[in-house]
């Protein structure tokens, strides 16, 4: 397990092991070099613009150090380190998940946060938090099977590990803020040495896999 990575998934993830793949920490802080043979990956949901791009901005404009090391993004797999020769199956595995798998609508409306438990204000999903459960579940089974602590809760994270009265503005200034928008797939994502987060592949529904854009 490595510690101090830049976290992808900020709560409702907790920490755990399975055989084949363990979780880094949350914490944050200077990113941890993998060890040889080793890379730390997340699978999720990205946030398409406007919207992605524009909470971004409003988490970055809370000072929020994370706010350019982690797209906008609904998480399915928490970060997570797996070995190198381990990639391919994972890739079968959910190349396998985004063909069974159809395009559904997400809403979101308003925020909400995890505090006390973690300190993380979110935007909150009114609408595809079942079909994120769904395809959430079939992430974390077969090569990427592993257990968490928490329930799911599949969010949008706009402020983590922030002083108290900006996480107050957080929750305030997107109380009202809502967006509809196509679940098209997910993306893997992997974790640089520079402590960002960068999709490597998209998974779309109903067809297959192709490299993520850039």
């Amino acid at each position: 397990m490595v510690a101090d990575r830049a976290p992808f998934d900020d709560a409702a993830g907790g920490q755990g092991e399975a055989p084949s793949a363990a979780q880094t920490t949350m914490t944050g802080g200077i990113p941890a070099v993998p060890a040889a043979g080793r890379r730390a990956i997340g699978v999720a949901i990205p946030i398409p613009d406007p919207h992605g791009s524009f909470l971004q901005a409003r988490r970055a404009s809370f000072g929020d150090p994370l706010a350019h090391a982690i797209p906008t993004h609904i998480t399915l797999l928490p970060p997570t380190e797996v070995d190198v020769d381990d990639m391919d199956a994972i890739q079968e595995h959910l190349l396998g998940i985004a063909r069974e798998e159809r395009p559904f609508t997400i809403r979101l409306r308003g925020s909400g946060t995890f505090r006390p438990v973690s300190p993380v204000v979110f935007v909150a999903l009114a609408d595809g938090i079942g079909g994120c459960e769904r395809v959430q579940e079939k992430v974390l089974s077969g090569p990427l099977a592993r257990p968490l602590p928490f329930p799911y809760h599949p969010h949008v994270t706009i402020a983590h590990h922030l002083p108290d009265d900006v996480m107050d503005r957080a929750f305030k200034e997107l109380a009202s803020y809502s967006a509809d928008f196509q679940a098209w797939g997910f993306s893997l994502y992997e974790h640089g040495l520079d402590g960002i987060w960068r999709r490597r592949c998209d998974y779309v529904f109903g067809d297959g896999a192709v490299p993520a854009p850039g």
